[in-house]
């Protein structure tokens, strides 16, 4: 049963207060004189941040796009997220980072002051210890020797290698920072050639891309049974968790490669249990492989929960704060995105973001999919009706209000269905309903596409996205909505019911381990948390929820 988080400590009160209250406010009156006065100095702004006071920032010049996509203006808009976002970042050299919150609604989900502390301190673990420092330098040429010869090292690191599509990667991604803030770990990404210009660096002054010349060669060629990982070094007797506090970091690997793919096994699934998570934290480098959004299996940890819960006092909010944190497009991939936005979505009161995917391992013809798409959209009143005895035309000029149904889909049949619907008969409620379908890819590399889709995704009001679809758990995990899910068909018929509303904005777990490792014996571990439970569209995947 899960237990309620220690509070976070608090300072301890001294006596005789008002010196330091006399303190503060010379401070406060005289320090901005000061810094007037002094060129090169900080600013009063860069002090704030530095204490944590938090300051939503606009600048006159700035340019506003042709179609303002939000109600409110720039300079009314938050632009550091709540604290999420350093203003350490040039705004030129990342404009999504600044500028993609004016197309969406602003987000009820503000992060917890613990979270946006930890960011902080992480960013300036990153700079300290991160690629290019005499730190990193060092620890590259302790991973090259066999052991850990000189014991645990002053900075450790978490890389991560690229597996499958880009939505399964961007939720293991977002994972493995977390596992990395939660471990005290500098978080470095082995960047496929196919994610290339793709992000912008998102951590201030410092980069995460792993630099060329790793010790460790053909990363993405690490398997589940490969020699360095976890599962099997448990196995070859090279790592032991009979006595994780007793385990000297000198008789560890240099590294241990952790397998969380769709297909792993026990032992490598005991990296949620408690014992093995304190022999990792003696290995300075842990490299990691994972098409699975496993944070929610972070929780299962003990050694984690409280921590997990002060920076997320709202459970369902983890890929939410993360995926803002971490996901910025380049500006080249930025200029698509506006530019779509701003040229067909910006004008419509509505905007509905329809992302199908089917499975090959279930396959459904367009037909039927089709059908059970227009039932959860009847079902769920998601789209108005069409009155098949009035023609669009004679309603379109006095249309009470505009929807757009933005369809995200590799199959363009289930866009120009609802295109013919609704451009042929008009609707019983008069709304005027486009239907829109970002270009293909054309001579743009296909993850640009990918994610240009994602965060169109994200700009939208309402969500519907196929079950098992981690593209369309991106795009409304960065809304912050929670979606209606499409079930998947059985035997090639319509799921009943058709579509389900998810119960949070969080992805699913597809893979969760079977083995409880408190309990230490296969289990229900929908049953060991609370704010854990099995997924609508997946039967054994887990997922956040908030209790509140």
């Amino acid at each position: 049963m899960d237990r309620k988080p220690r509070p976070l400590p608090q300072p301890a009160v001294r006596r005789a207060a008002w010196p330091v209250g006399l303190l503060v406010a010379l401070c406060f009156t005289t320090l901005p004189l000061f810094l007037a006065l002094s060129p090169g100095r900080p600013t009063l702004l860069d002090l704030w941040q530095q204490i944590g006071i938090r300051v939503a920032v606009h600048y006159d010049d700035e340019p506003k796009p042709s179609s303002e996509p939000s109600d409110s203006p720039l300079e009314s808009r938050d632009i550091l997220l709540g604290g999420l976002l350093s203003l350490d970042v040039s705004e030129s050299t990342c404009l999504s980072r600044y500028l993609s919150l004016l197309y969406r609604k602003a987000s009820p989900h503000s992060p917890s002051p613990y979270l946006v502390s930890r960011l902080r301190k992480y960013e300036a673990l990153h700079r300290r210890c991160g690629p290019g420092t005499p730190l990193y330098d060092k620890s590259v040429r302790q991973l090259a020797s066999a052991h850990n010869s000189m014991g645990l090292a002053e900075c450790s690191y978490l890389v991560w290698t690229p597996g499958n599509h880009l939505g399964d990667r961007m939720v293991s991604m977002a994972s493995a920072f977390l596992y990395a803030l939660l471990t005290r770990r500098v978080f470095l990404v082995d960047m496929a050639k196919d994610m290339a210009g793709l992000f912008c660096e998102p951590f201030p002054g410092a980069s995460w891309e792993l630099p060329p010349g790793f010790p460790v060669h053909n990363l993405t060629q690490l398997r589940r049974g490969s020699e360095h990982s976890y599962g099997s070094l448990l196995g070859a007797k090279k790592i032991s968790n009979d006595d994780p506090v007793g385990v000297r970091s000198e008789s560890l690997p240099s590294y241990a490669y952790l397998h969380l793919a769709h297909d792993y096994q026990l032992p490598d699934q005991r990296f949620f249990c408690d014992d093995d998570q304190t022999v990792l934290g003696k290995v300075n480098w842990l490299l990691l492989r994972s098409d699975l959004y496993f944070a929610p299996g972070l929780f299962l940890v003990p050694q984690f929960e409280d921590e997990l819960r002060w920076m997320f006092p709202a459970t369902d909010t983890v890929f939410h704060h993360i995926g803002r944190y971490l996901f910025h497009p380049s500006n080249k991939v930025w200029k698509m995105i506006q530019g779509y936005y701003t040229s067909y979505m910006a004008k419509f009161d509505e905007k509905i973001g329809l992302q199908i995917t089917t499975l090959a391992r279930n396959p459904v013809s367009t037909e039927v999919y089709f059908n059970q798409i227009a039932a959860c959209s009847s079902q769920e009143k998601i789209l108005p009706e069409v009155d098949p005895k009035v023609a669009s035309s004679e309603h379109e000029a006095a249309a009470t209000s505009s929807k757009a149904v933005l369809v995200i889909s590799a199959q363009p049949e289930y866009a120009e269905r609802l295109k013919s619907m609704y451009y042929e008969q008009a609707t019983v409620t008069g709304e005027h309903v486009s239907v829109l379908q970002p270009p293909g890819a054309g001579n743009q590399p296909q993850n640009h596409k990918v994610l240009v889709e994602m965060f169109l995704q994200s700009y939208c009001d309402v969500s519907v996205v196929s079950g098992w679809s981690t593209v369309g758990y991106v795009g409304h995990g960065l809304a912050g909505l929670s979606p209606w899910l499409l079930l998947p068909p059985r035997n090639q018929t319509v799921a009943h019911p058709p579509c389900v509303r998810a119960m949070s904005m969080e992805p699913c777990f597809h893979a969760p381990p079977s083995y409880d490792c408190r309990a230490k014996t296969n289990g229900d571990l929908g049953a060991v948390l609370r704010y854990l439970k099995r997924c609508e569209d997946v039967d054994d995947g887990l997922k956040l929820f908030d209790l509140f």
